[in-house]
């Protein structure tokens, strides 16, 4: 079973797991939005901590460069 990397900063400490709320103030959209992202798929991976949702903040700017477009 491959070894899940604890670290999400440079010095090795853990950052704390984004709110939804914290996610729909970044990405700049409703909190709704972000419900909506974890029922039917898309937007960042979310993970369920009882009945909250969390994101790594490594995962968010991760889905926010994959949402990059070229302008036209």
């Amino acid at each position: 079973m491959p070894v899940a990397q604890i670290s999400d900063t440079p010095n090795g400490a853990r950052r704390k797991l984004a709110t939804a709320q914290e996610l729909a103030e970044y990405c700049g959209v409703p909190l709704a939005t972000v419900y909506q992202w974890s029922h039917r798929g898309g937007g960042p991976r979310m993970i369920k901590v009882g009945r909250h949702l969390r994101a790594r903040w490594a995962d968010i700017e991760r889905w926010l460069d994959a949402q990059t477009i070229d302008a036209a």
